[in-house]
């Protein structure tokens, strides 16, 4: 007999509850395996809300305690070793992915897959008088300007959030009530001027500090490859730096982490409207586009809308 625990905070059209729903499932899964868990979606309160179905029942106070207990593990994780940012040098970034992949083991490749999912040497970025720096993920929103570091913030997550947090993430109307750092994954944190009440550089910066946490997990089931001389991240299309589109699926049948992560590689996600009927016969019932904008020095997301 199964068990369901509804995930009533996360919203799956927003891109930063779409990536807390996945990092739950795969800390999950790689904490207390002996559960089994499942992941599918269903409309509640107007939105797609992720429901974990479990072998066992899971209670939320025991998923928070084994959520916060697997999280804090990544502390001082050498995951987090190749610096503040991911515009290395090509070398640099080898050193790294080679380190990675040595200490890959069946029990243990955490290092491995966030190798595989920042960047790769093997595409790299000139721009005139700077040095050579890797091709890194779609999902990289800012790069060290104005103080905002990519891998810094997330080491800051890591050593920052707490129980309380994961669980206000997970069950909870979002109240935009912690302190940053965010991951710029949100649409509302996307602080231009138009429309806004207050003037954006006196406006503290407000977040969600555990639905960050848990989306960092998520990466590692959206790995960059290259192709044609360029990086593709897993679910992206991009047709020049203004135009890049995130596609992402819901699906209503309960799935596990390896079923996941071949669902988010399937092509056919690229192009709905040529595969909506194979895509619903394996379960997807709609799918969510977010653009990623360009504002300033950083990036951010759109609100994902239905294709």
């Amino acid at each position: 007999m199964s068990h369901e625990l509804l995930l009533s905070g996360l919203d799956g059209a927003n891109p930063l509850g779409f990536l807390a729903a996945l990092g739950t499932l795969r800390t999950v899964n790689r904490a207390a395996s002996e559960y089994k868990p499942e992941l599918f979606w269903c409309v509640e309160d107007g939105a797609w809300r992720p429901i974990l179905q479990t072998a066992a029942e899971l209670s939320p106070d025991i998923l928070i305690a084994k959520l916060h207990d697997a999280l804090k593990q990544m502390k001082d994780h050498d995951t987090w070793a190749l610096g503040d940012n991911l515009n290395v040098a090509p070398a640099v970034f080898r050193s790294y992915a080679q380190k990675a992949a040595c200490n890959a083991h069946p029990d243990g490749s955490i290092h491995a897959e966030f190798a595989a999912a920042f960047a790769s040497e093997a595409v790299i970025e000139t721009m005139p008088g700077k040095d050579a720096v890797v091709s890194d993920t779609a999902l990289r929103t800012m790069s060290g300007a104005g103080h905002q570091h990519f891998i810094g913030f997330m080491r800051q997550l890591v050593e920052l959030t707490n129980a309380d947090h994961i669980a206000n993430a997970l069950f909870s109307t979002w109240r935009y009530d912690d302190q940053k750092p965010s991951l710029r994954w949100d649409p509302e944190d996307d602080r231009r001027y138009a429309l806004r009440w207050n003037e954006p550089s006196g406006d503290p910066i407000k977040t969600v500090r555990g639905a960050n946490r848990l989306a960092i997990e998520a990466l590692p089931l959206l790995p960059v490859m290259p192709r044609m001389g360029k990086l593709e991240t897993t679910d992206f299309a991009t047709a020049g730096s203004s135009h890049t589109y995130w596609t992402w699926p819901i699906w209503n049948h309960a799935i596990g982490i390896d079923v996941v992560r071949s669902l988010l590689a399937d092509k056919r996600l690229c192009k709905p409207a040529e595969n909506s009927q194979s895509l619903s016969r394996i379960g997807v019932c709609t799918l969510f586009r977010s653009q990623r904008l360009t504002v300033g020095k950083y990036r951010n997301f759109t609100m994902g809308v239905p294709v």
